[in-house]
């Protein structure tokens, strides 16, 4: 078969292809095709004469119009630090409770502290700030640490167990593996820890418990258990638990020890940031207290 033969239905020629019965016929591409191309080569045409398009070896073509992107970025940030720069300025200088009693910064605080918040805080301790096994909440009033205005700041600003050279520090011993403990004194400690915040226990069990518990444990965490905040002790009468509170999470604590670790913030955010961080912290835990 010629390829000019014609298809006697749409008159188009064919490729002179065949199969049982088909022809394949030998169509134009459509016009509106050939536009789209012609237009999207003269862009691209136009894109490397007149805008950033090409490396070279340690730069690149700057373009007719020799937009920097990165010049207009910066000159973004440096308008909307000026443009931020007062309100910022007094969070900065403004005791706290001043700043809680003006409407206008705390709506300031408001649109910028959950931002600020999400982007260091939240892979931690979570979106809703409630935490998770090893990282504490921050919405419960149950502070580590105290959670007084000044001490969230201090915390904020030198970490625990951290490289800043004022750190927090605090280290749980680790009684069961440094063989400091028998395993049925910690059972029976754990016992005891479980019983201060309200579960019931075998009277033999918490005998032992409470005097294991006076021996290794009441230097820390006080003779009633209540904890320390000058040594990031927690409260062990409370239903707070930062590791689980149940007798075989309890048991594991003990056996092991704990050293927490929450990096120094004092480098990556400024003064009025961890003074904002530290009211809506405060805000949360207000919200979240029982």
């Amino acid at each position: 078969m010629s390829v000019k033969d014609r298809d006697p239905l749409t008159g188009h020629q064919t490729t002179g292809h065949e199969w049982d019965g088909i022809t394949e016929l030998n169509t134009r591409v459509p016009r509106i095709v050939w536009i789209a191309i012609i237009v999207t080569h003269v862009w691209a045409l136009a894109v490397w004469i007149f805008l950033p398009a090409w490396p070279l070896v340690s730069s690149y073509t700057k373009g007719v119009l020799g937009i920097d992107q990165q010049e207009e970025v910066e000159q973004d940030i440096l308008r909307a630090g000026l443009a931020r720069s007062d309100w910022l300025s007094a969070i900065d200088e403004m005791p706290i409770e001043e700043i809680r009693a003006d409407p206008e910064l705390m709506s300031r605080i408001a649109g910028t502290a959950p931002a600020l918040f999400g982007d260091n805080c939240a892979p931690c301790h979570g979106a809703a700030a409630t935490g998770g096994p090893g990282f504490p909440s921050l919405v419960d009033a149950a502070w580590l640490w105290g959670g007084d205005a000044e001490t969230v700041m201090e915390t904020l600003r030198v970490g625990i167990n951290a490289q800043h050279p004022d750190t927090r520090w605090a280290q749980m011993l680790a009684f069961g593996r440094d063989g400091i403990l028998s395993r049925g004194e910690i059972r029976s400690v754990a016992g005891y820890v479980q019983s201060l915040s309200g579960a019931e226990v075998a009277p033999e069990v918490l005998e032992t418990g409470t005097t294991v518990f006076a021996d290794n444990c009441a230097s820390c965490h006080g003779a009633d258990g209540r904890g320390n905040t000058d040594l990031g002790a927690p409260n062990l009468t409370d239903d707070f638990w930062i590791y689980g509170g149940d007798a075989a999470s309890i048991y594991r604590t003990i056996w092991d020890g704990r050293q927490g670790v929450m990096p120094s913030w004092e480098e990556r955010l400024s003064h009025a940031d961890r003074k904002m961080l530290t009211v809506y912290l405060q805000e949360l835990a207000g919200e979240g207290a029982p």
